[in-house]
Order: C-alpha cells, then structure tokens, then sequence
C-alpha cells in the first residue's frame, strides 16, 4: 500500500519518519576482560552506566546525571487536559510484582531538535508505537500501530491515526490510542530516528535482514543480510515506494533497525572506549523528548530498574490487521478488533511476552513472505 501523496525518498526530509502530509577526547581504553564486561554493563542502562562511570572517574555521579538525563528534552503538558476519568485503568499483572508496569507511547518524528518552551510546534508522526517495560522489569515489548490505521479520533470522527498527531500533538493521539486499546498510556516520547541513525557508524554498522531486493538513492539492498552504515540506515529505514507491502513494510524495517540496532549496543567488542560509550549515549539521549512528568531522577532510575534487560527480552508486534482498503481517496488500514482486544487484553494484565507466542505469525495483507 502506498501513499502516492508523499513526497519522494528523500534521506534529509522527514528520512524515516515522515511529515503526516496525507492530512494529512575519548578516556583511556580498559583491559580487555574488564573493559567488556564493564561496557556491557554500562549499556544495561544510563542509570548503570552513571554509577560504572562514577566508580571509574572517582566521583561525579551528578555530573553524569545531569549529562545524560538532563540532555533529555521534555515536552510540557502532554496529559494536562486528559480527562481521568475517562481514561483507562492502570495495567494490572496477572502475576504479583514488585514494581508497576511502564507504558510509553513512542512516535517517530524529526521534531525532537525543535522543542521550543516544552512544546513540538509541528507534530509529526510516521511510527507510532506501544512500548511496554515488564512490572517484573525483566521484558519489554514494543507494538506498532501502523500510521494508517482507520481509528475514531476523539472529536474528530474516523481518520487516519496519524492524523490525531497532526490535529492535537501527543494528548490527543494518547486519548485515541487509549480509546482503540484499553491500555493506559503513563508517559511519551518523541524520537527522532534521523538523530538515532546517525549513531551507526559509531556502533560499525548494523546488520538487516532484506525481504527482497530494493533500490533507493544510490543504494540497492538485496535480498539477505545487508550490512549499513550511517547513510545507508538512513536510506533503508526512509524507502516509501516500490516496497511490496508498502506501509507494512515500513514497519518491518523500522523494527529490524531497532532490533539490530539494540543487539549491537549489547553485543560484546562493540566498544573500545568509555568515550565512545559516552558518545553513543550522548547522540541517544539527544534524540529523545519525553513528557514533563519524567525528570532526570525519574529516568535513572526507570533506566536502572531494567538493568537487566537483554536483546533476547524485547519483543516486536505489529496491531493486528484485518485488510487495507480506501476510504475517500486515502488508502487505510482496517484493525482486527478481535485480534487486537485478545493483544491489548495481554497488555493489560502484563502477560503479552509470555502470550508473544500467539502472534509469531501475524500475517499482514499484501505482504510476501
């Protein structure tokens, strides 16, 4: 499926996650056995990374705090004017934890450099996505919405559920995902992916895994494991047209970059220095904007809560799908209501990545596989 009212691939605008026009001084190198294990421990978390950094340097915790959650940006506001009590319940485990579940809603967008007074002045949004850290803190889950998706938006009657982004920002595409799911939203976060990808080539590039083969700018991907460095990433992950399954498609490559991108950071050998630990985090957190109700203590500590982590404990969903079709002139995406309550419903009670099972073989419309 694809929208022929985008512009084309272009890799500096909108690169990966897309305007919704269709409404639309490196420290000293650590001993190899310890310099790996020291890293890799780093990577679990910032929080870890502070307290593995403030051991190496003698103090200065504050400092790494401040350097890494401080250069979060924060977006004010976000669940001010959201009724309570039309909002969904909290996520309740079916088995007893320590801790309560985290829920962020995730959007893809270039606008992260352009906070301006704790605002994004021209929302976005390309990915939209559900991500969920464990009551256990063992498992994360992320589900992506595809941006097509004919949903109700609150107000604003049936539309496409990037355009709830475009209409009222984050507060009201969260009151529409939450009126599509059942699942309370506690925070959000603007990512922008251009900034994201440009860690790459620090991280030597990553691995993807091609459908088949496809050409974009003045790069061909075939059909296998290709291996992309900055640029390339920012080609592969930015392709609109002449991708077989077109939207969906999109979304399988927005999450075999996060997946490779994610074992990469954890992989051991990546790194050869705190420095470059340090500058991969510095371009993460730079990337990132999140609502106000997190503060740099809120975020540490979150990010030490899940030390423990790993690539094989993050799961990727898609919503469910039933078909595409058009409505007016716009090609959408119908949802699965059966589906997606059985999905939602697992959310809910913390259980999906013990369910993740169920949904191995989601088979989307159109889609080779």
């Amino acid at each position: 499926m694809r929208d022929d009212q985008q512009p084309a691939d272009e890799p500096d605008h909108h690169p990966v996650f897309g305007s919704a026009e269709d409404e639309d001084r490196p420290a000293p190198a650590l001993g190899r056995s310890r310099r790996r294990r020291a890293l890799r421990t780093a990577l679990l978390s910032i929080g870890v990374l502070a307290l593995a950094l403030a051991l190496l340097v003698g103090g200065g915790a504050w400092f790494l705090a401040d350097r890494y959650g401080g250069n979060v940006a924060r977006v004010q506001d976000v669940f001010t004017g959201l009724d309570p009590s039309a909002r969904p319940a909290a996520a309740t485990p079916a088995t007893a934890t320590d801790a309560d579940p985290v829920t962020f809603l995730l959007v893809g967008s270039d606008t992260r450099a352009e906070v301006v007074d704790g605002q994004l002045p021209d929302a976005r949004s390309d990915a939209i996505m559900i991500a969920r850290l464990s009551g256990d803190r063992q498992h994360v889950q992320f589900i992506s919405i595809p941006r097509d998706s004919w949903v109700d938006i609150p107000g604003r009657g049936k539309n496409k559920i990037n355009a709830a982004y475009a209409f009222g920002g984050p507060s009201l595409l969260i009151q529409t995902v939450e009126q599509l799911t059942g699942v309370r939203i506690d925070h959000f976060a603007a990512i922008s992916f251009d900034e994201l990808i440009s860690m790459t080539d620090q991280l030597g590039g990553v691995d993807v895994e091609v459908a088949e083969t496809t050409t974009n700018g003045p790069y061909t991907f075939t059909a296998g494991v290709n291996h992309l460095d900055g640029d390339m990433a920012r080609w592969y992950v930015g392709q609109r047209y002449d991708l077989a399954g077109g939207d969906f498609d999109r979304v399988r490559r927005q999450q075999n970059y996060l997946r490779s991108m994610f074992g990469k950071l954890f992989a051991a050998g990546t790194f050869d220095s705190v420095g470059q630990v340090d500058s991969v985090l510095r371009i993460i957190t730079g990337s990132v904007a999140v609502d106000d109700s997190l503060g740099t203590t809120d975020l540490l500590e979150l990010a030490l809560s899940a030390r423990s982590v790993t690539p094989e404990d993050v799961d990727f969903f898609t919503a469910p799908v039933l078909g595409t079709g058009t409505e007016g002139a716009a090609s959408v995406v119908y949802l699965d209501p059966v589906d997606g309550a059985r999905m939602w419903g697992y959310l809910n009670s913390d259980s999906l990545g013990q369910n993740a099972a169920e949904f191995a073989d989601q088979a989307l419309p159109d889609v080779p596989r």
